[in-house]
This record gives C-alpha cells, structure tokens and sequence, in this order.
C-alpha cells in the first residue's frame, strides 16, 4: 500500500430522491469526486442488509448486499421500473436524514414489481448468478422467505420448531412452499451485485478503490447462524451459551453488551476455517483491502452469560490468534488488510498484530494528552499504520471540540500550530496528512465541516444512528480542487 489518502462515506450517505443513498449516480459522482480530490480510496461501511437497529454491524446475511442500496432510477432505465411506480412513494421528509421505516415500508413493494417484469426477462443470467453463490444464496433467501412469513421476528422464535432448527425435511417443505419468494430475494441479490459490480468497475477505471469493513461478529439474527449453528456456541434449542462484548472502562461503568453470539473456534478449525475464507472471499467480492473490526477479539475475547443485562459479568476467553488470522493472511494474495485495533490492548494483541503484518489504527480524536505521550500523537503515526481524525463510530471534529476539555484543546492547537484563521477540521486534516502514516483517511463530514447533527453512530445508544446523508451538491468541484491541493502538497496523490 503506497502513501495515500482516502474518505470514508457510508453508501446510504448520499444523495438521492429515495431517501437512502444507493448505486447510481450520485455514487458514480462521488467517485468522480475522489478522483478529482487526489484520493485513492473510497472507505464504507458493511454493505448487508441491515436488521432491527439498522446497523450496518449487524446484518441478516455475511454475503448478501443489502436491498435499499439498488438505485431504482437505473431500474427505471432498464425498464424494470416506470416513473409512477415511484412518484407517490412517502421516501422520507428530510433528505439529509434516512428514515429507514418508510424506507422498509416502500423499498421491498417496488423491488416485487422490478422482480416480476425481471424475472423472465434475465432467466438465463439470473440462473447463472443463483448457481455461483449457491453456497450462501438459497440459505439466505429460504431465511428470508420464512422470516417474512412470520412477521420479521428472530429465527429463535419461529413457531415451527423443525425449521427454526434448519432439520433437512422442514428446509425442503418450506422451500417448496415459498418458492417465489425465495426467487424475490435471489432476484434482489442478483440486481445489487450486478449494479455492484458496475460501479466498482467504474472506480477502478478512475484507479479509486474500496475499503470496507468485516465485522467480527455476526447477528444472532441472521442467515449465516441459523443454517451453520454448529460454527457457533449455541445449546441444542439454538439458544448462545455466552454472547459478545467489551468489559467496563474509563468510558463505560458497565461495559458494552453487544450481545453476537460467540464462534466454536473448535469447531471451525477442524476443517481449516472455511468459514471464514468464504467469509472473507464474499467481502473481497466488494472490497479490495478489508478492515477487520475489533482485531483485537482474534487474541481474547470478551464473554458475558447469556441473559444479563450489562456486560460486568463477562470473562475473557482465548481466541484463534495466528491459527486463524495465518489462514486469511496467507489465502488473499490479493486482498490488503487493516486490523481494527482499538479499544483495550495487551502485550498480546500488539504481538498478534506484528505476527499477523497487518497495519493496526491511529485515531488523531485520541492523540493529545497534555500530560504523557499516546500512541495517538501523529509523531507516534508509524509508516505501518492506518491514520484517521475519526472512525465512524467517533464524533465529528466539531463534535470532538466541543466536548473535549481547554487543556486537551490548548494542547492539539500548540502541536498543530493551528492558526486563528484554520479551522479545526482543516488543522486535523492537514495534520493527519502530514503523518507519516501510509494511508490516511477522513470522514466525510469533517470535510464538510459538519456539526454533531453529522456524526455516523454513537456506540451504546441506540437510536438516533446511522441516519446522517450529504447534501445534494456538497462534493464539488471547488472542494475537490481543495482538497487535491493539500493531498499534493503531503505527496500522497
């Protein structure tokens, strides 16, 4: 990986007139954009279809992509769409916010006429495509099939107990008995990557590539435990022994309940991890270089009971380490790799870390201490590193400001020689710029120069998350040309 710069942007960020950001052109234009800035990578968010919450992290499927990101204006033009099976849909009342239930309420109605004046038309194609991902395809459509049949609820509380139990008879019955469902979903899967792969084609023919996330974790709701439990520490009811999370800090008294269920890594390495190759196989589909979230779980994880209500109880548990992490590394020679290392490290995971050759993180929000020198600080931003002013799950600049205390503060300004006249966006970002770090990556928001109201996610609180889109406009060419001036200038166009 070379000395460059990216943004990160989730896709439902943007701009469009379906409220959520999708695959068309405002994607395309932002791409354009990215050229135009100087940058050399373009970093999302997890692109599966979200579940209760709407968190990208927690998704009903490993591999799927997820259906609100199929832009209906190119539907419309491959005739799939007409214009008034769109005009009188309620998308949302603010387009700088995603309301994802009106997004849940009109989305999939307009997908099933696309599906039936589609299905015919790309029979051949549509075919081919269910056969190349069999492997996770007709687990994930057959899921979502039966979940829609009883009302959305988890698969831990279907009626039926053969097929919340995946057992051979009932998978088969329920398959027949939804066949045409299970081709709706196949057929939205198919229109994501076709489009998918459309723009991705056109991002490297403008040499912009993608980074994108894999968490570590997967949704207890979701295709990929109910059809392969066996990979998972679940009782013979379907039900997690002990689930995931983050013990108590400075930050949290009671620690963070994630709630994931944990990984039989037992179980998983008796053939190899193919797993998690096929994991990550599904998202190099999508991504060229792959940030693993919350590394730092492959060393030691964070187990708490199943059942409580704070993550207090929990106990740390030995993970994979190098079992694992040697498997992906040495499998996708053509993947790059960025560990997610934050959060509460030992001597352990530094050394998982230099083992595994992957850059680890450097976030500038946690870099000036007035009083001790962080692993933060840009002088401590390594050539073998990752830098960012702010991940997705921190808040924007203006938002750091405002909540950071006048020592921390007088500090940053002194050691950014951050002038009267810069603001507090342009000083991080040019300071970010200015490390030795081998990629640097800014949120978008702060580009902008956005308020709290910008920020992606708060963890912990639920609600309120996931919501922020860019203004129709707002990556122009002016901003562009800005923004390539000062890339140049710290030599990472």
């Amino acid at each position: 990986m070379e000395r460059k710069s990216g943004i990160l942007m989730p896709m439902s960020a943007l701009p469009s007139p379906y409220g959520i950001g999708t695959m068309g052109k405002s994607a395309y234009h932002f791409v354009d954009f990215l050229k135009a800035a100087g940058q050399k990578y373009w970093q999302l968010l997890p692109l599966g279809p979200t579940s209760y919450g709407d968190s990208p992290y927690s998704s009903f499927s490993s591999f799927a992509g997820n259906p609100y990101f199929i832009d209906l204006d190119l539907l419309v033009k491959d005739g799939l769409l007409r214009r008034p099976d769109l005009a009188a849909r309620d998308w949302g009342a603010d387009p700088e916010q995603v309301d994802y239930a009106k997004i849940y309420e009109n989305r999939f109605a307009v997908l099933r006429l696309a599906f039936l004046r589609g299905r015919e038309r790309y029979g051949s194609e549509l075919a081919a495509f269910r056969r190349e991902n069999a492997a996770w395809i007709e687990n994930y459509a057959l899921y979502m099939a039966v979940k829609s049949s009883f009302n959305m609820v988890s698969w831990t509380e279907w009626p039926d107990a053969d097929i919340r139990l995946h057992k051979a008879e009932a998978v088969e019955a329920y398959r027949a008995r939804y066949a045409e469902d299970l081709d709706f979903w196949v057929f939205c899967q198919f229109l994501f990557f076709r489009q998918w792969n459309a723009l991705r084609a056109y991002a490297h023919e403008q040499g912009i590539h993608f980074i994108g996330d894999v968490p570590i974790y997967v949704a207890l709701d979701s295709a990929d435990v109910w059809a392969e439990p066996k990979y998972f520490q679940l009782d013979s009811d379907g039900v997690p022994k002990e689930v995931s999370g983050v013990p108590p800090d400075a930050f949290t008294e009671e620690g963070q309940l994630w709630g994931n269920p944990l990984y039989d890594y037992e179980e998983m390495k008796k053939d190899g991890f193919g797993w998690w190759i096929r994991r990550v196989e599904g998202a190099g589909r999508l991504f060229d270089v792959i940030r693993i979230d919350h590394f730092r779980g492959f060393e030691s994880y964070w187990a708490v009971p199943f059942g409580d209500t704070t993550a207090k109880r929990g106990r740390w548990r030995p993970g994979p380490g190098m079992d694992l992490v040697g498997v992906l590394t040495s499998w996708f020679h053509d993947l790059d790799f960025i560990a997610e290392d934050l959060g509460y490290t030992t001597p352990e995971v530094a050394k998982l870390l230099s083992d595994s050759g992957m850059p680890g993180m450097k976030i500038l929000e946690f870099g000036f201490d007035p009083k001790g020198d962080s692993d933060y600080m840009p002088h401590n931003c390594s050539h073998h590193s990752v830098c960012y002013v702010g991940t997705h799950d921190n808040e924007v600049v203006k938002g750091w400001v405002k909540h950071t205390d006048k020592d921390t503060l007088r500090f940053a300004r002194a050691y950014m020689h951050k002038g009267k006249d810069e603001s507090w966006c342009s000083a991080m970002i040019r300071t970010g710029m200015a490390t030795a770090s081998r990629l640097f990556v800014m949120q978008m928001q702060d580009i902008l120069e956005l308020g709290e109201e910008s920020r992606i996610n708060t963890p912990g609180v639920l609600g309120g998350n996931w919501q922020w889109r860019m203004a129709t406009g707002a990556d122009d060419a002016k901003l562009a040309r800005k923004l390539r001036k000062l890339t140049e200038t710290y030599r990472r166009l």
